[in-house]
Parts: C-alpha cells; structure tokens; sequence
C-alpha cells in the first residue's frame, strides 16, 4: 500500500474518478485507488520516502522533457555519495531483439550517454550502460525499470553497475563510445579489461546474440509499453515517445527458435475432468504457435505444451502462470523436457496427446502479422473479428451466454462491423469463453477471432 498526495483536492477527484471504471494493471498487478483519511502527508528521509522522492523527481523531469529542476531536492537522500554513472540492464522476455541503437535512443531521454557495452550472460540479453552523470543515471533507473520495450515483452531490469567506467575497444553493433569516433570496428568481439570482465563473471571475450540487428526498432511508442493496461494518460511518459519504424516480424536465430531456453512448457494444477488438448492449444496459441500438446495419461491435472520457440514459450508462461481456468489456478513452467513425444504406434493414450504443428488455426505463421502487435495479458473484455454483416448484438451475447458467461457490455467498432469487444464477468470467464468460442462457426463462411483485448468498455 502506498499513499500519494496529488496538488489539489480536484486532482485527486479526478484520479479516482479516471480510474474506477476501469481499474489500472502495473506489471500484471491490479491497483485500487481510493480516498484517505489523511489531508495531507509528512514526508522524511527514510530509505522509503527518498525513494519516492526520487521517482517523483523522476517523473517531473520527463514530463518536463528536462532533468535540470530547478530547487529540486537533489542532494536529500536521493542520489547516493558515490553512487556509480553506470547502469547495468537486463531485457527479460526477449520476444524481440533489442539492440545498442535502441537502448541509445530510449537512456538518452534522460541525459548523455557516454559508452554502452552488449553480452550475453546465463542466456540472457544484457548491456552495461555509461551516463556523463550519476544523477541521469539514478533517474533513468527510477522511471525506466521494469518497464517494457515493446508491447508486453522485454522488460527492462536495471540496478547499478560495480563499475564507475566502461573501457570501450571497438564501435561496433556490440560496443560503442560514443566520445571517440575514432575507435576501430574490431572483429565484432569488444574486449574487455581483466576488471572488467571480473566483473561480469565472464572471461576475457563477451558477445551479443543479436549482430547485425539493427534493423529492429520498438514497435510502438514507449508511453504504450509501460506495462499500465489502462488508455494512455496525457504526458505520462510522453517525452520517451519513440519514432520507429514497426518490427517486420520475429528475428530467425539458427538452432534457438528465438532465444535460448527451452520451448516447452510444463502446465501443472489443471482441473482434469475440463481440460482439453485442444483447449490448451487454443490458450496458449494466444501467445504463439502451439505445436504438441500432451495431458499427462497418469497425472491428467498436469500437461506438456510444445511452442514454436522459446520467447513465445516464456511470453504464454508469463501471461498465463496465475491465471484461474475452470475453477483452479494454472501454473506454467519451463519444463527439462525438449519436445513433447508422439505416442508410438498401439500404445495408449486415450487421445491426450495432440499435434497441432499443421494447425490452420495458428496466429503467427505470417511474418510482419499484426497479431505480433496485439499480444495483451488475459482480460475480462475479449476482442471479437471476422463478425459477418448479418450476425446482431442479441446474436453475439446469446452466444457466449450460452457458453455460461455473464455479458457485462458490448460494442460495436464504429468504423469497421466485423470487430467488438464484449465485457464479461471476470477474466476467468473471457479464458474460457476465448477457449470454448475462437473459431466458433458464425456461418456465411466466416469463423469467430477472439483474443484478450487492452481496451474496456
């Protein structure tokens, strides 16, 4: 719990008011906002209250496109003595490249970045980043961490770096000083400094996964992929809108599918006498394209699920781990299996395991499709497509109360029929409407689309 002292009793009116219809999510967390008894808050230099006084210093200077604040409290429990000018990042969920270019563009936002150094460590994407100043430093780190690059996935995790400077020997897709352009483009592979590369773990020679992928920029304006599934709130993060071109589809990397890792899933705490291989194949392809999936013949609250590669295993593992499905709540892991097996030829399997590699019915085969773009956590609101012209509302919420739901709102788009969103009961409702509906027969030759939307009613 947290409180939070806006600057005028109107101000504060106008938060709840904004917010109460449509409750915001941060990282996948619901937020409750409402009135306290408190008129007003006395603040002090706890570790508690300097860090809110730095997130706060932290929004003001990118709301006012400038980290110069004039009488700020700058030195008051904010930013340490001696605290290092260099970041060390993390990108989690890596569903889509993310390179120097990029983090140059998004840590520049918050002043000048001298040096950034890119690896890979324990399979995962990192980058050591150099400001000018601590005090950019410390303010990119409050507004930046855990935010997302793109929609929904690479998330940034940042803390400070051991290291007070970067020893950068080659500009190249990997490394760059942006203070010397005259350093020479190497062999692609930065060296690092004894020290250094103590400091990393690693030996002497460390490399990015992602060469030549500078094609690659955010798909979409940074302030639409801060994790807040809510309508974007003027000039909440919009200085850190980005200018991008939108990403053309996913990176083939040989041998990985993605990124390095397992794509298959263990599903355990299924309700065993409702699951379905098909229906696991209809959740999980929400976040990829579902290949095997197999229900445990001993065990059946438990499954393998097989995906095309391992960022679109961890995308549905980070989405659907937690959720509620018929009445229990699913938990997803990567599993020590590399494949789900095929039962041979006269062995019993009672048809729990299904493969679904051919499937018509998967949403990412194109390159460049917009479903890439469109990948949101479970919701209680579903978005409809492909509606025929003469299917009515009265047809559409029959159809899902039907199938045991409670239809709270529903809408038309306006400039184009063939798509709604629908509001039901709760979030567990809409994963098993989604399951039981996508592709659903509307007749006229047109099957029913449904995903989670980011929108309400």
């Amino acid at each position: 719990m947290a409180f939070l002292e806006m600057a005028s009793e109107e101000a504060a009116v106008t938060m709840v008011n904004y917010y109460t219809p449509v409750t915001p999510h941060l990282r996948s967390q619901p937020v409750f906002i409402q009135y306290s008894n408190h008129r007003e808050l006395k603040t002090d230099n706890l570790p508690n209250q300097a860090r809110a006084q730095a997130a706060l210093q932290a929004v003001s200077a990118v709301q006012s496109g400038s980290l110069a604040l004039p009488g700020a409290p700058t030195n008051e429990g904010t930013i340490l003595p001696g605290q290092s000018p260099v970041l060390r990042i993390i990108i989690e969920n890596l569903f889509y490249p993310v390179t120097l270019e990029v983090l140059h563009q998004i840590f520049s936002k918050f002043g000048t970045v001298l040096k950034i150094i890119t690896f890979t460590k324990n399979n995962q994407f990192q980058a050591l980043l150099q400001y000018a100043d601590p005090v950019n430093a410390h303010y990119a780190k409050m507004a930046l961490d855990g935010q997302n690059i793109y929609n929904a996935c690479c998330t940034l995790r940042i803390d400070f770096s051991k290291l007070t400077s970067l020893n950068v020997k080659y500009n190249n897709d990997k490394s760059r000083d942006f203070t010397r352009l005259d350093l020479p483009t190497g062999d692609g592979q930065p060296s690092l400094e004894p020290p250094m590369a103590a400091a990393f773990g690693a030996p002497g020679i460390i490399s990015s996964p992602y060469a030549g992928a500078a094609g690659f920029a955010p798909a979409i304006g940074f302030h639409q992929a801060t994790g807040l599934s809510v309508p974007a709130v003027p000039g909440a993060l919009g200085p850190l809108t980005i200018a991008s071109s939108a990403v053309t589809g996913r990176m083939a990397i040989p041998g990985a599918g993605g990124i390095p890792g397992n794509s298959v899933l263990l599903v355990t705490n299924l309700n065993p006498d409702l699951i379905t291989p098909h229906g696991l194949f209809i959740l999980f392809g929400v976040y990829g394209d579902v290949h095997r999936v197999k229900i445990m013949f001993n065990k059946k609250e438990n499954a393998l699920v097989q995906m095309a590669d391992a960022s679109q295993a961890q995308l549905a593992m980070n989405h659907l781990s937690g959720q509620r499905l018929y009445g229990k709540v699913l938990r997803a892991t990567l599993s020590k299996h590399q494949a789900v097996q095929l039962p041979r030829e006269g062995q019993e399997d009672q048809g729990l395991t299904k493969d679904f590699s051919n499937s018509p019915l998967h949403r990412f085969k194109k390159p460049g499709s917009k479903n890439f773009q469109n990948i949101f956590p479970p919701s209680a609101t579903l978005h409809l497509s492909n509606i025929p012209p003469s299917v009515t509302v009265d047809d559409l919420k029959n159809l899902f109360t039907e199938a045991g739901c409670s239809v709270k709102a529903f809408k038309f788009f306006q400039k184009d029929r063939k798509m709604a969103l629908i509001q039901l009961g709760s979030v567990e409702e809409a994963i098993q409407a989604l399951i039981e509906l996508h592709n659903h027969d509307l007749g006229e030759n047109h099957h029913l689309r449904v995903s989670f939307s980011k929108s309400t009613i």
